[in-house]
């Protein structure tokens, strides 16, 4: 017996939960244990509570049943998904206060085990790897499959980063056998792109800079320029990867205004610094090659800061040129 199921056991009622501004892991896991549930266990009154998401994801069965306000409601059990502390349940994390029970599923290294049960595995690719560990294979279904498929691809950058294991591609057989449009999938939620979404991508780019001798770069958007294109922080996938892969480059980063003097950060390298350890730093966290926070100050203070840990990192690993 999983521990999932374990957790399972005598609860009559379940709630869901992901992080704040959720990709594809995260809805992923959650409509795809939501599915799971419906299948196996009929019986558990369960629901999914998360901020809403790109629309892009909207082909995931369940997509529309996902509840965006939080109201009275308590269920026994609380399962957070791909959230490495409470702050990143955002508003519903008062689900996690009032549940009697309560499990946590997630891959972040930088995961603070504030559940009952934490099960965090480190070295996988994504939660939704971790989730199809705990469930009964015989009982995917392809809905359930097309969720947890999803949650892959974006972690893994479509089995291109450094986390995809063996064991990964392994389960995206298994998904695959399922009958799921695995190709489609790829195509429309990780590839597609709106005519706005490529402009602020050119945007980005366009006004990109490097320092370190090429080995960093770094892009950033104000408010205004966002409000100029008519976007949002759910518009700004892809940009951070794309920088990641100029060529040289090991430590890539990319920010969006959220407020005043204040910035969401994303973190990417390469081979030589663990930019988990940098966001965790200044309050976020992630993974040793993937992380992200959130600082205050001008872009310039910003940089600045993050540099000063990035170049300690880079001259323990001989990367950075006296």
């Amino acid at each position: 017996m999983t521990v999932l199921e374990q957790m399972l056991d005598g609860a009559g009622s379940v709630v869901i939960l992901g992080h704040v501004r959720p990709d594809g892991d995260c809805l992923g896991s959650a409509l795809g244990l939501y599915h799971y549930l419906q299948i196996s266990r009929p019986d558990i009154r369960a629901a999914v509570y998360l901020e809403e998401s790109s629309p892009k994801f909207s082909y995931l069965k369940g997509y529309d049943a996902i509840r965006h306000q939080a109201d009275d409601d308590s269920y026994e059990l609380c399962i957070c998904l791909d959230s490495g502390d409470e702050e990143r349940l955002g508003e519903f994390g008062i689900y996690l206060k009032r549940a009697k029970k309560s499990l946590c599923l997630d891959h972040h290294i930088t995961n603070t085990r504030y559940c009952e049960v934490n099960l965090v595995a480190e070295n996988a690719s994504s939660t939704c790897e971790v989730l199809f560990e705990q469930l009964d294979e015989e009982k995917i279904d392809k809905a359930t499959a097309e969720c947890l498929y999803t949650g892959l691809i974006h972690d893994t950058g479509v089995f291109k980063y450094s986390c995809t294991s063996a064991r990964t591609m392994e389960i995206a057989g298994k998904l695959m056998a399922k009958g799921i449009d695995f190709g489609t999938i790829i195509d429309d939620s990780f590839y597609k792109k709106t005519y706005v979404q490529n402009q602020i991508l050119g945007r980005a780019l366009l006004e990109s800079v490097t320092f370190f001798d090429g080995k960093c770069i770094f892009s950033a958007l104000r408010q205004s320029e966002m409000e100029f294109y008519g976007v949002d922080g759910k518009d700004m996938d892809g940009i951070i990867d794309q920088l990641r892969l100029t060529e040289g480059v090991e430590v890539a980063i990319f920010m969006y205004q959220t407020g005043p003097q204040q910035f969401k950060v994303s973190l990417r390298s390469h081979s030589q610094v663990d930019v988990s350890r940098i966001a965790a730093y200044f309050g976020g966290g992630g993974h040793v090659r993937a992380a992200g926070c959130t600082m205050s100050g001008r872009i310039h203070d910003v940089v600045n800061n993050l540099s000063l840990h990035i170049a300690r990192q880079l001259d323990a690993a001989g990367g950075q040129e006296e």
